[in-house]
């Protein structure tokens, strides 16, 4: 059976309802009277709240198939709207529709939630996501999608970062025509990480196309990284926590010391990220930030990318204590080593993880300059 949904807010923008709706539905403006849309506790979000003697402006999208329907239910599912009945003025008239609303009580911040300003903001981000979100349709339900929506959010943004931050080339410069032809791409695992196959082919530096290569790639949003060290004290701080990649390899103690890290979450810098995960794990206030480096891991399998830095702080004496957040299932043990202490794990072999070779290498070339301004 069609029906009629009205649709405001980040719908209203042609390329994400084309996503969500499969297709460019016909639409004319409509008017919900007694509400208005205010921006609400997730960055650039809307929401619509009574507000009498308001109207909101939107669209109709009258006799819309089930399939339709079904497609924006599954999206919107997934931030936790619902669709309720409503009447719109439409032509002069009144008009019995649906529209979406928040299943749960949602943070209403002050002020007209803006189109346009999402739309030079978070939208491109929004509309990646987007595209990941309606390619399971069928396969989940928004209901199940939203323990996945935080990595999928956070991979659009990196996906942005990507595109508005590309590293130089100057020697690696690819072939003359350095095109990629995707011919089919799937999702096959789908969980808290998302595993991708692709069926490809690129430019060759002989000329003309490679052969069709099938690869499967893990997808994972950035992460920040952040050595925590005092020079007054010459003193680092490492986290020890439980790691799936050591355990799935067969390390028979899979508990690993690292510098403080965490996934860059939607609307944060990279920066912003180090010094929350310094709070959160290790209870330190970061003072000065410096960049050592940003890189892919693992570029052959992998889209996680690191931003790596060096925190300057003031660290207790050597020893140990307890960080991470319940909510994150995180059970971290947090060690106070003096300079000497870490740089012994580089060459006894205890350090396993790249990220804490390459902080304290590089913290092994600044130490003086870092001492001398302290």
């Amino acid at each position: 059976m069609s029906q009629n949904i009205f649709i405001y807010g980040t719908l209203l923008h042609v390329p994400l309802l084309g996503i969500v709706a499969g297709y460019a539905p016909p639409s004319e403006n409509a008017l919900l009277e007694g509400y208005r849309v205010a921006p609400s506790g997730r960055p650039n979000w809307p929401v619509l709240v009574q507000d009498p003697g308001r109207a909101t402006r939107g669209l109709l999208l009258r006799d819309l198939s089930e399939d339709v329907v079904d497609r924006m239910v599954h999206y919107l599912g997934a931030y936790g709207y619902r669709l309720v009945p409503c009447t719109v003025q439409a032509r002069g008239l009144p008009v019995a529709a649906r529209r979406f609303t928040p299943e749960a009580a949602s943070r209403v911040d002050p002020g007209e939630w803006d189109l346009t300003g999402w739309i030079g903001g978070p939208a491109r981000a929004d509309i990646h996501a987007a595209r990941e979100v309606m390619a399971l349709w069928g396969r989940f339900s928004g209901e199940d999608l939203k323990f996945r929506l935080g990595q999928i959010e956070a991979r659009a943004h990196a996906r942005v970062r990507a595109e508005d931050h590309p590293a130089p080339h100057r020697i690696a410069t690819g072939p003359a025509a350095p095109q990629v032809s995707v011919l089919s791409r799937r999702d096959d695992h789908a969980g808290y990480f998302f595993t991708r196959s692709y069926e490809l082919t690129h430019a060759t530096f002989a000329g003309g196309p490679s052969e069709v290569i099938r690869r499967e790639t893990f997808l994972a949003p950035d992460a920040g990284i952040v050595l925590l060290y005092d020079p007054t004290r010459d003193r680092v701080l490492l986290v020890e926590q439980f790691r799936m990649g050591p355990f799935a390899r067969g390390e028979a103690l899979p508990w690993m010391l690292e510098p403080v890290a965490g996934r860059v979450d939607p609307g944060e810098t990279p920066e912003d990220c180090v010094r929350r995960e310094a709070r959160e794990e290790a209870g330190v206030e970061v003072r000065a930030l410096f960049h050592i480096g940003s890189c892919y891991p693992t570029p052959g399998c992998s889209s996680e990318y690191y931003h790596v830095y060096l925190g300057t702080c003031d660290l207790p004496d050597a020893g140990q204590g307890q960080g991470g957040l319940d909510e994150e299932a995180e059970d971290i043990r947090t060690h106070v080593l003096s300079y000497e202490a870490a740089m012994e794990l580089l060459t006894s072999g205890e350090a396993q993880a790249a990220p804490l070779f390459l902080t304290l290498m590089w913290l092994q070339a600044k130490r003086s300059e870092l001492r001398g301004a302290a």
